[in-house]
């Protein structure tokens, strides 16, 4: 399929999400509002699967089975007071999934740039965006790569750490390091400090540095936070979920992530 129907598709399934948001604000709403949001990420996948570029259609279907069928067997097992736990570890995997799509955007980038332009000319879907960028296109997308990465990272272990506080299997005392938010603080900013790395050189190592931090500071953030509080910290982490969609979404070039991510954030 053209990037024209993808597009238009992306379009559809924005506004399912959007009347699926508006439709959980009301009990009469909330079933109908479940369905507008199944069909808009039915309707996402199918398009992304189908869309320019896309390929390994085995590959994608095993995956797609696979999570769809763990997936359904964890929700249907979880009872109501137990929601935040299974919310908790939704999180995880968006932000994991964020980690994991920043990573793949530099490695694509990095092998777009040794292609000669004969090569690129045959590239199709991400990397024929990635080879049609200029120097500072490039640059920007190193930085909404990174975000992703960090906000993704951050929110994996946040997400984990409240996983585990909500389901009794880590303290739900408040615990800290020694040094605290001075921790936190030195590690956002050595983050910064690897950002500017990696712009500079456009290396791995500051990009792992980067996320290693990252891991550190969700890990330390919620472990500083008592129980009691944790369902406030799951709606947090939602939001974080969504900026790292979002970011992860301009890094792509791709409209409805951007738009998901940012519905997401803000709602959280």
């Amino acid at each position: 399929m053209d990037l024209g129907f993808t597009t238009a598709v992306y379009v559809v399934a924005a506004i399912l999400f959007i009347l699926s948001l508006g439709g959980l604000s009301g009990q009469e709403s909330a079933k109908r509002a479940v369905w507008y949001g199944i069909f808009g990420m039915g309707l996402a996948v199918l398009a992304t699967v189908i869309g320019p570029g896309a390929g390994l259609w085995q590959l994608t279907a095993v995956l797609v089975a696979i999570g769809g069928l763990i997936g359904y067997q964890l929700a249907s097992k979880v009872e109501m007071t137990q929601m935040p736990e299974l919310v908790a570890g939704m999180h995880a995997l968006v932000g994991l999934a964020a980690v994991f799509v920043g990573f793949n955007a530099h490695f694509e980038l990095a092998n777009v740039m040794t292609m000669d332009d004969m090569a690129k000319k045959a590239l199709e879907g991400f990397a024929a965006l990635l080879a049609k960028k200029s120097g500072a296109e490039i640059n920007i997308l190193r930085v909404e790569a990174s975000l992703g990465i960090w906000i993704g990272a951050v929110t994996f272990t946040g997400s984990v750490i409240a996983y585990g506080k909500l389901s009794g299997k880590v303290t739900s005392a408040a615990t800290k390091l020694p040094g605290g938010h001075l921790l936190n603080a030195t590690a956002a900013v050595s983050s910064l400090a690897c950002l500017v790395w990696y712009l500079t050189s456009g290396a791995l190592l500051p990009l792992v540095i980067l996320t290693v931090l990252a891991l550190f500071i969700g890990y330390h953030l919620i472990m500083g936070i008592g129980g009691a509080d944790m369902p406030v910290v799951v709606s947090m982490l939602n939001s974080y979920s969504g900026w790292a969609a979002a970011a992860i979404g301009f890094s792509l070039g791709n409209d409805l992530l951007i738009v998901v991510g940012a519905l997401v954030g803000s709602s959280g």
